[in-house]
């Protein structure tokens, strides 16, 4: 957690509105493995970072709310009653969604002020979403004594996402936001939304990111397209989601489902799998294993999943070509963002140059490096 975060909203806040605040911190997240299964019912694995959002927040006597993102400089005064989307894209819908959702759970939320700021890298498919969405609801429900669990909370957090940004995300980031545990990773049940903690200790080894620096446009629109293609699938199956699934059910449909559809069911089955064998991998050190888990879903993401990008598929060439990489894939929803890798610590940094400047000289654009540290999830900061 960056204290530097904390000290910048806390400061801000007492600028702003002269009292003192309650602040969070709430972290965004990576995912070892396990990409588009969490809204197929399936098994993700994802970890709480150290990098997220600060947010401080208090009642308000002004007879309406106000939210500054401190990082964009921008601020919006609203009114609880006439809540709804603001224009497409726009931050406050983040906000706007989840004090709609508490207040559709019959939940009395009072006037607030909330500013807001965070370091997760924009695009890196870290999920600053569900970060700050996880921020305003905990924050909440501490300041006006919501008594909501957890759970309820994440909940919340997804919905708002559905219904105030548009995108049909599974339960993955903000559970990971919002349940992490300092090295640890945790592998969600999202059928059930329980899981179970596997403690990260990589010895020689440690995951770093590598951050394209794009994001195509397509990522939502194909996003919401590839889960209604998961969804028919299951239909044309009689199942509730494709966790159930194997892929001798799925031979059978082969007949009525477009090729390009039978191959994203496929990937799904298939990385589901994956992920539990990633999870055994863990548990017995067998870090051999776990790389080759982590190629075979970069695999699947690029050629059956079709969410990646060139830029993503190059980095994980460089990672191939580099017998110190044991496993790279790109990470989160696609088409730009992050790659994940699983690299030998003591040349994880030249890897990482000679990536950069590989991609660089290829696409002529920097990308980012990232050493990160798995951290608590949402919290109170004293």
């Amino acid at each position: 957690m960056s204290v530097q975060l904390i000290n910048d909203v806390k400061s801000e806040f007492l600028k702003t509105f002269n009292i003192e605040p309650i602040l969070v911190f709430s972290p965004g997240r990576i995912n070892i493995i396990g990409e588009h299964t969490d809204y197929n019912g399936g098994f993700v694995f994802p970890a709480a970072v150290d990098k997220g959002i600060a947010a401080a927040i208090q009642k308000s006597d002004s007879g309406s709310c106000t939210a500054i993102a401190l990082d964009l400089e921008s601020t919006i005064e609203f009114e609880l009653d006439t809540l709804k989307p603001s224009k497409e894209g726009s931050w406050e819908n983040y906000v706007f969604g989840v004090v709609a959702e508490i207040q559709n759970r019959n939940k009395v939320v009072g006037d607030f002020n909330i500013i807001f700021k965070g370091n997760i890298p924009a695009g890196a498919g870290m999920s600053s979403s569900a970060a700050l969405e996880n921020s305003v609801v905990f924050g909440l429900n501490e300041l006006f004594d919501l008594g909501l669990t957890k759970t309820e909370m994440i909940l919340i957090s997804q919905k708002a996402e559905h219904n105030y940004v548009g995108v049909n995300c599974g339960i993955m980031d903000q559970y990971a936001s919002m349940f992490g545990i300092k090295n640890n990773a945790l592998l969600l049940d999202c059928r059930t939304i329980e899981s179970k903690a596997y403690e990260i200790d990589f010895k020689e080894h440690q995951l770093m990111l590598i951050n394209t620096n794009v994001k195509h446009s397509l990522s939502d629109s194909a996003y919401n397209d590839r889960r209604s293609a998961c969804e028919s699938v299951a239909k044309i199956l009689n199942i509730e989601t494709l966790r159930e699934a194997s892929e001798e059910d799925l031979e059978e449909i082969i007949d009525k489902v477009t090729p390009g559809n039978y191959q994203k069911a496929l990937y799904v089955i298939q990385e589901i799998e994956r992920t539990q064998k990633a999870a055994i991998a863990i548990e017995e050190n067998d870090l051999v294993t776990l790389g080759a888990l982590i190629y075979a879903s970069h695999y699947g993401l690029q050629n059956q999943y079709k969410v990646s990008c060139v830029e993503l598929d190059f980095l994980v060439e460089q990672a191939k070509k580099n017998k110190h990489v044991l496993g790279a894939r790109m990470m989160g929803g696609g088409f730009g963002g992050c790659t994940i890798n699983l690299v030998a610590k003591t040349e994880a940094k030249a890897f990482a140059e000679s990536a950069a400047k590989a991609y660089k000289n290829k696409f002529n654009n920097e990308c980012s490096v990232y050493f990160i540290e798995l951290s608590d999830g949402t919290h109170l900061v004293q």
